[in-house]
């Protein structure tokens, strides 16, 4: 746990009681200070109560005697309306804060430099945060990894000279901390997404922007026009030298690219140093995973204490991937199976079909977005044959009707078994059965994760399947 104590001593109001929220008050009590819990969920107060913590319903409280609010994530600060409690807090003259800038206060005060690794954008957040920690431990760094990722990130180790940290930060998370200042900000990109909390695309970005804007070192990605706009900003401000431009788009004017499958570092003149070759690395396969492995290089060359390009190249050769984000389960044969069940939408599900030259036996389908797969239909030339699941099936069979043969299966064990029947009599060198299915969940799934996991297990099922280790 990293102890806070740059509250010892005072009241401080903790609202929203998830993990990261009891977390939370759990470091502020063990820092010294003051702690009140509360959420609007009764059973929530109940498990906090139960974990120890001071609890009370703080509508009818007096705000007054509080020096902080330290509002969970997930509560809304601005849109579409503030919550209750950061009104009582804001009229009162209480601060908002979040776990977030609790931990960037506590490193201020340190007697040693504690190297801060901060990662946002719309898309390859977690896969980029996963990937950074691993080059730095797979090089001997001790290193603590957490936030949005899913471990809170006040519950990780206590800051101590040379261990690093890496934080996976929300647009929500960056909202609630004023101070931002990592040893190096990563923005990855910027995309349409939770516009119901911040109001509007503009808004958004401002938002994620704030991030590398406060850093000593800044990489941000130039693929999208938010982000070539922000880096353009950095630059101006900053100084080039402060400031590395990545992208996973061959040919992109950047500082760290791609060239083939290489990632490089471009100096002026042209002379580009290699870094790493991604050939073969089926955990990072597609440009978006070359993005990804782009911003961590550039990350790892932008700390005080760099890596060097050889430990790079090492790392990124042993990143086994993350769950569910485009996983290589095993092979049967020649059939590779892969899980991106994490692709929840058209946007996610096109970076998998792109990332494979063809023969793809695609199982999709479950509760459908808005849009469905017709923006995929570019695409539809790389599938061998598609196998539909859930609610999805009558209107993602009229959207491939005529284009490409598909079988409809309703349930993703029946679709599971007909597509590795099928690729296992296909002719191409590499038949590729993908769990990409453009669609949430909820329908047949609590969540992409059991879907992910029920995926999993019913490949290592079939006979004859040899699965990657840990994929079991």
């Amino acid at each position: 746990m990293i102890r806070i104590t740059t509250l010892a001593g005072k009241r401080v109001a903790v609202f929203g009681l998830g993990a990261s929220g009891i977390a939370t008050a759990k470091a502020l009590v063990a820092g010294g200070a003051n702690v009140v819990a509360s959420d609007d969920s009764a059973a929530s107060i109940k498990a906090a109560a139960e974990a120890g913590l001071k609890t009370a319903d703080l509508k009818d409280a007096n705000w007054a005697v509080f020096s902080s609010l330290v509002l969970a994530p997930g509560v809304p600060l601005t849109h579409p309306t503030p919550h209750w409690a950061v009104r009582a807090a804001r009229l009162a003259g209480v601060e908002v804060i979040g776990d977030l800038e609790l931990l960037l206060r506590e490193r201020r005060q340190q007697p040693f430099d504690v190297p801060l690794i901060a990662i946002t954008g719309t898309n390859g957040k977690s896969t980029t945060t996963a990937l950074t920690a691993h080059l730095l431990r797979e090089a001997g760094r001790d290193t603590q990894v957490g936030g949005n990722i899913g471990t809170a990130m006040l519950s990780l180790a206590e800051f101590k000279p040379e261990r690093h940290y890496v934080i996976e930060c929300s647009s929500y998370q960056i909202d609630l901390a004023p101070s931002l200042d990592a040893s190096v900000g990563v923005l990855l990109n910027v995309t349409p997404d939770h516009l119901d909390r911040h109001g509007t695309i503009e808004n958004y970005a401002a938002v994620k922007a704030r991030l590398p804007q406060g850093a000593t070192k800044a990489v941000v990605g130039v693929d999208d026009v938010y982000c070539r706009a922000i880096a353009a900003d950095l630059i101006r401000a900053k100084g080039a030298a402060a400031v590395k431009r990545i992208s996973g788009r061959a040919g992109a004017d950047c500082d760290v690219g791609v060239e083939g499958t290489r990632i490089v570092l471009r100096r002026e003149g042209g002379r580009n140093i290699e870094i790493a070759d991604l050939a073969g690395i089926g955990s990072l396969r597609g440009a978006h995973n070359a993005e990804n492995a782009c911003a961590a290089a550039a990350a790892l060359l932008s700390l005080p204490q760099p890596l060097a390009a050889p430990e790079i190249a090492r790392g990124l050769e042993s990143f086994p991937g993350l769950a569910h984000r485009m996983e290589e389960l095993g092979r049967q044969g020649r059939t590779l199976f892969v899980n991106d069940s994490k692709a929840t939408n058209a946007d996610s599900t096109e970076k998998a079909l792109v990332s494979f030259p063809g023969h793809i036996y695609w199982i999709l389908g479950g509760k459908p977005k808005a849009g469905g797969i017709a923006s995929l239909t570019q695409h539809f030339g790389r599938i061998a044959k598609a196998y539909l699941i859930g609610e999805a099936t009558e209107e993602f069979a009229a959207t491939l009707d005529g284009r490409v043969t598909f079988e409809r299966c309703g349930t993703l064990d029946a679709a599971t078994v007909a597509a590795a029947r099928d690729a296992a009599s296909a002719n191409g060198s590499e038949p590729v059965v993908l769990l990409s299915p453009a669609c949430a969940s909820f329908d047949q799934f609590r969540n992409f994760e059991v879907r992910g996991d029920a995926f999993r297990a019913l490949v290592a099922a079939l006979p004859g399947i040899e699965m990657k280790r840990g994929a079991s």
